[in-house]
């Protein structure tokens, strides 16, 4: 299969790097546009107030002055268009569990893929450490995504614990779990006297009972989502219809 690959943590991410050694070993084509610097927490936005400017590094792989969601977009419309059949967005640095995936660049990257025939796919480890693990568990799964028949609105939201492989305890399909609010953020000055902010980190599991992604990667279980694009509330629309009637 073609793939197109990307993340938001940066073109030279480990987790990038090794999603494309593994990958290309097993027989798969490849192509890469990822940001020239990390850019986690970009979600679905793109630039459009700057021209972009790519670089081809010596690997071949594109750097892109933009956000995971640009990288993608230029990628399958532009650069390699009618080359790729589906976009995997990873490996992450980090978790996107439960309401990450309302901020993710990784998540993001995987949703400018829905395009493509295939169903896109992102994957993070849970940690920083066990990169490895995450792309071997992503080359067992692709076999079975392959065979599943999900709407063209879905990707596929992988999370894996950040342990090495013989230490993980299956594979559990999940639903997303949810956060409390997080932190309000830190106001701080900086040298020339002006107010400045840091984004407090994510706020603590408030949901994480059994079925849920957080509940999963708990007991050493990678957790896969079906995540869906269309954010309308079905069930609210014939009620809201009748009450606009009255």
């Amino acid at each position: 299969m073609s793939l197109l690959l990307s993340n938001d943590d940066g073109v030279h991410a480990p987790g990038l790097r090794m999603l494309a050694e593994t990958l290309s070993n097993a027989g798969h084509e490849l192509y890469v546009v990822a940001p020239d610097r990390d850019r986690s927490g970009a979600s679905n936005s793109l630039t459009l107030d700057r021209p972009l400017h790519p670089v081809t590094l010596d690997n071949g792989y594109i750097g892109l002055n933009g956000t995971p969601t640009d990288c993608v977009h230029l990628g399958i419309n532009s650069f390699f268009a009618d080359r790729c059949d589906r976009v995997i967005s990873g490996i992450n640095s980090g978790a996107n569990l439960g309401d990450d995936v309302l901020y993710s660049g990784t998540v993001a990257a995987a949703m400018e893929g829905r395009f493509l025939k295939a169903t896109p796919v992102a994957v993070s480890l849970c940690g920083k450490t066990h990169f490895a693990t995450a792309a071997q568990v992503l080359l067992e799964l692709l076999p079975r995504i392959e065979t599943l028949s999900l709407p063209r609105n879905a990707i596929i939201n992988i999370n894996v614990p950040d342990v090495p492989y013989d230490e993980l305890q299956g594979v559990e399909v999940t639903r997303l779990g949810h956060r409390h609010k997080a932190d309000n953020p830190v106001k701080t000055t900086n040298p020339r006297g002006k107010d400045c902010y840091w984004i407090s980190a994510a706020g603590e599991v408030a949901d994480a009972g059994p079925g849920t992604d957080f509940h999963a990667i708990e007991h050493k279980r990678v957790s896969v989502t079906p995540v869906q694009i269309d954010m309308t509330l079905h069930s609210e629309l014939v009620p809201m219809a009748d009450h606009w009637k009255k």
